[in-house]
């Protein structure tokens, strides 16, 4: 199947965006939603750190070239990092200041762009506040307290917050999810999931990418009831004392080996790995699905790529398996162009101003970005405590960020 190459997005009137809905009386207590167009442009900006987190996967670039939208401006306290930003955004103006940016632009829709997370939580409430409406570089938030702070104030004012999972909304996912509901690999039983396990194996894979994989995992199983893990370091468990910072600034993070595991909904196991020496036998990021009748892999990416696990026939040495693309999946003839992230993005912006259109949540909602943030911080505490716990988790701070060595 070919690309899908209409990208475009209904007019919208700037008072109704800003306004957020206008609601008619409906039967039965019910609301419908009502969208006014025009051809007035929505204000979008950029808030980003160039010296101190950078733009997390173009996310300086979510609004390029969307029809109605256009970028008033971009704020960076680094001059050449804003000057550059501005350059590739188009931008209309520049401010060292996001707070004086959002006082005097008053935009209607903000990028938080910085993958690091440490200053998400100002950024998010300054945004929400203005009355914009917000897209996040994952991971969405540090706390499970800063994004239920988040999401408060989202609710209060009826602002949509989208996270940049942008697999979750990918034609090849949601093919496999479709497909999985029809019976794919028959029960879904057990799903398997490893990170890049790099040099930054163990916990700050986990927060960096692995959170992609729990929004996955998420997706096709539900949400998880309960986490086990064990965490090593240097061979051995973990203590208060292996509590580090991470080469990127998205909180505390503890061991160089992860090995976890979850309950999901209807009986369906999960489990997540980190270890840097297994890098060679795990070979690209990504998941297996297990199932009753099949079993599916997922390799990572921002276009991911999905195989089905086909039996062959038994011989006296063994029995040869193999594993193939999945026919009808839409993605399989697509170039590398289509699978690079200006179309990722496109897709996860389009489905955020649908959803404000509509007054739902996005695919990519901050609900979910939470969610899966809670799945490693619970990681975290089972690794750390060395006892099972229950989600969803009580404890709304980072289980690293009180305790002392």
């Amino acid at each position: 199947m070919p690309v899908q190459k209409n990208l475009s997005m209904p007019a919208y009137s700037r008072r109704a965006f800003l306004s957020g809905c206008l609601y008619t009386a409906a039967s039965a207590g019910c609301v419908s939603f009502v969208w006014a167009a025009s051809g007035a442009k929505l204000k979008a900006a950029i808030i980003g750190h160039t010296g101190h987190g950078n733009y997390g996967h173009e996310l300086d670039l979510i609004f390029s070239e969307l029809p109605n939208v256009e970028v008033v401006a971009v704020a960076d306290p680094d001059t050449s990092g804003r000057q550059k930003a501005a350059e590739r955004s188009k931008a209309l103006r520049q401010y060292a200041d996001y707070r004086e940016m959002l006082e005097k632009e008053r935009p209607d829709l903000i990028s938080v762009a910085p993958r690091w997370t440490d200053e998400h939580l100002a950024m998010g409430k300054a945004a929400l506040e203005s009355g914009a409406h917000v897209i996040f570089e994952k991971p969405f938030v540090q706390s499970l307290a800063d994004g239920d702070e988040l999401l408060e104030i989202a609710r209060r004012k009826n602002r949509k917050i989208a996270v940049a999972h942008q697999m979750r909304i990918s034609p090849a996912v949601q093919f496999l999810k479709k497909s999985l509901d029809g019976g794919l690999v028959g029960d879904l039983l057990e799903i398997r999931a490893h990170g890049k396990q790099d040099l930054r194996a163990g916990g700050e894979d986990m927060i960096v990418l692995g959170t992609h994989l729990f929004d996955l995992m998420r997706l096709f199983a539900g949400d998880a009831n309960w986490c086990s893990a064990t965490i090593m370091d240097g061979g051995r468990e973990v203590t208060p004392k292996d509590i580090r910072k991470p080469t990127e600034g998205i909180g505390p993070v503890l061991g160089t080996e992860v090995e976890a595991r979850f309950g999901f909904q209807n009986g369906v196991l999960g489990s997540f790995s980190s270890r840097s020496k297994a890098r060679e036998v795990q070979d690209h990021w990504g998941l297996q699905l297990i199932g009753t009748k099949g079993v599916v892999r997922l390799l990572a990416d921002v276009s991911p790529t999905i195989y089905l696990l086909k039996p062959g026939e038994w011989s006296d040495e063994a029995r040869t398996d193999g594993w193939y693309r999945i026919e009808g999946d839409p993605t399989l003839h697509w170039t590398k162009e289509e699978r690079a992230f200006l179309l990722a993005n496109r897709r996860l912006a389009q489905d955020w101003l649908a959803a404000i259109r509509e007054n739902r949540e996005p695919q990519c909602s901050g609900y979910n970005g939470m969610k899966a943030v809670e799945m490693a911080l619970a990681v975290f505490q089972t690794g750390l405590k060395q006892s099972r716990v229950t989600l969803p988790l009580a404890d709304r701070t980072h289980p690293l960020s009180q305790t002392t060595a």
